[in-house]
């Protein structure tokens, strides 16, 4: 894990962060604790796109949930009793 102390980055300002910046995230330690993370402008794109593909999986989820909610879904006990639907379907 990259580290930095905090007082560091106030002593040498942003360039204390840029050899480190190109191994990986950053993280900044503060009174002993890690306090913030540093990440570089690519990676911040990788993790809103990921958040944008989880939100759209999960609406994608919601409208079937939906569905089961509100009782528009029939459910069988027996997998007999799903073929016996199937068959008066089809």
């Amino acid at each position: 894990m990259n580290t930095i102390q905090a007082r560091e980055i106030k002593r040498r300002g942003i360039a204390a962060v840029d050899a480190l910046i190109a191994k990986g995230d950053v993280h900044v330690i503060r009174n002993n604790r890690p306090r913030y993370v540093i990440i570089s402008e690519e990676r911040y794109h990788e993790l809103v796109a990921a958040e944008n593909e989880y939100k759209t999986c999960l609406a994608g989820a919601r409208a079937p949930l939906e569905e089961v909610r509100t009782g528009k879904v029939r459910r069988f006990a027996t997998a007999d009793e799903l073929l016996q639907a199937l068959e008066v379907v089809g």
